[in-house]
């Protein structure tokens, strides 16, 4: 009887024994490698100024940029995100304190889970119901990064975190990442939307956005923040708009293209500092590593 379509093909087994060997030769020379790797961070953490933050999320994000730019072949895309996102958090964690807090505002909201995504599954890490609590664990030098909710329009007083970030209190906390990396989710996967912040200056990449934040009047429209930042040169792709019950003063974040510094000259264009919708100079929050879109990009 000729052999069906779902037919199993059954290697003999010197052929299978002499591919798991060649399985084994590979493992042992990607051992080797991560060895070698790992010597390396050394002697980078040791050229490294005492008591700097071991967070660059900007170059872990070209680092995977760039693997997946030279990817071919039947593996996964997002299978080289994941084995290199374990990697970093190993090599990272090798560096000095790794401890993560997360701002976890119930048990089923899954921003634990999108942590570990990024930071690794072995990474030690606080659950904090607040994100005041998550942030205190950086500012104390406790954690080396807080994971917070996406900021919201609709979001009460004490969720809006980044509006604490305005007032530059020392040390500075900066807006360093976005999760998750990796987009479509796959099934399963944490479906949350959060930033990473840190008492680390973001890194530049490839590809970033950045944050900006604004204290104005209350009575400023959206469309009037966006004409004051496009005459500015800033590419806003969205702004968030939130206004207090009973105060003067509103509150903008707005992310635009691009890695935004605090000495970038658009900050001081005179129709920014000359506006009467603004109290006080823009403040950039942070900025982000655009995430990778799509299995096959």
């Amino acid at each position: 009887m000729p052999d069906s379509p779902d037919t199993v093909a059954v290697l003999p087994a010197d052929q299978l024994a002499a591919l798991r060997g060649e399985l084994d030769r590979i493992d042992d020379t990607m051992h080797d490698l991560l060895m070698q790797r790992a010597e390396v961070v050394e002697r980078v953490g040791a050229l490294g100024a005492k008591g700097r933050v071991p967070l660059r999320p900007g170059r872990e994000a070209d680092i995977i940029r760039r693997l997946l730019d030279r990817h071919s072949g039947r593996l996964p895309r997002r299978t080289i995100s994941r084995m290199w996102r374990e990697l970093l958090a190993g090599t990272t964690g090798m560096q000095g304190n790794y401890t993560i807090a997360v701002c976890q505002t119930d048990a089923a909201a899954g921003f634990i889970a999108c942590a570990r995504e990024h930071f690794g599954a072995l990474t030690p890490m606080r659950a904090h119901r607040t994100p005041a609590q998550a942030i205190g664990e950086v500012s104390a030098g406790q954690a080396v990064a807080a994971v917070l909710p996406m900021p919201a329009e609709d979001e009460t007083a004490g969720a809006a975190w980044w509006t604490a970030l305005l007032h530059r209190d020392e040390p500075r906390i900066h807006i360093v990442a976005r999760l998750p990396f990796w987009q479509p989710r796959s099934e399963g996967a944490p479906r949350v939307q959060a930033l990473v912040v840190s008492a680390a200056a973001p890194d530049q990449s490839r590809d970033d956005r950045s944050l900006i934040g604004l204290e104005c009047a209350d009575t400023v429209s959206r469309a009037r923040l966006s004409t004051v930042l496009t005459t500015a040169g800033f590419s806003a792709a969205n702004i968030i708009l939130r206004r207090a019950p009973g105060s003067p003063v509103a509150h903008a974040l707005v992310d635009v293209a691009g890695f935004v510094t605090d000495a970038d000259p658009r900050l001081s264009d005179p129709l920014l500092a000359s506006s009467a919708d603004l109290l006080r100079p823009p403040v950039v929050l942070g900025a982000y590593a655009v995430p990778v879109d799509g299995d096959n990009a």
